[in-house]
């Protein structure tokens, strides 16, 4: 990684900005998911921002410049089957929470994006291989478990970076709902998303029987990139 962003701000003549946004998802129970899945995720979507970031720190020091890591709405509003992929956004957001203190200092800002389920190959691969993964986000309130589209996001993205934002999401009104999350994990919110635990573990132990523990868990674009 080093490597690669030495050579880009060699190329371009330092750096002003930098984007961190490499991530898959898996998905299944802790107790059956395979944990090669589950580690794949922390090392893309966790360790891989960590090591962009770090790399490219020198030369945005030079520029006093902008950092971006992608996190996910994930990252404040949890779910069963999504352990991996939460934990790993989670981590993002608190990786950049420390940099921008640390950072500050000298010039860098740092910001950080949530977003929810976008149009992109990511989602429609699960939204084709991976009825159980469907099945879940369909008992999400609609506003949580629709698919949006990926342009108006984008944009977001660069309007972020123009503005050196510290954070920023789409749909935007998620930003207005982080001061919530406790509300998110309270006991009435874990006890009605445990009522599904038991068919939801019947389906994927279903799954498993008929594709696989990696079929299960991820699809098979993720499989061939993250080889798992």
């Amino acid at each position: 990684m080093t490597e690669a962003i030495d050579a880009a701000a060699e190329a371009l003549g330092g750096l002003d900005v930098v984007v961190a946004n490499a991530g898959i998802a898996t998905g299944g129970p802790v107790r059956l998911q395979p944990v090669r899945s589950w580690q794949r995720v922390i090392e893309i979507n966790l360790l891989g921002v960590m090591y962009t970031d770090r790399a490219a720190l020198p030369h945005l020091e030079r520029s006093r410049g902008y950092i971006l890591n992608i996190a996910s709405a994930a990252a404040v509003f949890r779910g069963p089957g999504m352990s991996a992929y939460c934990a790993a956004k989670a981590g993002v957001e608190a990786l950049s929470d420390c940099l921008r203190v640390e950072e500050d200092p000298y010039g860098v800002d740092v910001g950080c994006a949530y977003f929810l389920f976008l149009d992109t190959d990511m989602v429609r691969d699960a939204e084709r291989e991976m009825p159980r993964m469907e099945a879940a986000r369909d008992r999400l309130p609609k506003l949580f478990g629709q698919t949006y589209p990926l342009a108006p996001a984008i944009e977001e993205v660069v309007a972020a970076i123009a503005e050196r934002r510290r954070r920023v999401s789409y749909p935007r009104w998620v930003l207005r709902l982080l001061p919530l999350r406790q509300a998110f994990v309270s006991r009435v919110f874990e006890r009605q998303a445990a009522k599904e635990v038991p068919e939801s573990m019947h389906e994927y132990e279903r799954i498993m029987a008929e594709k696989g523990e990696a079929g299960a868990a991820a699809t098979e674009r993720t499989r061939e990139l993250a080889g798992i």
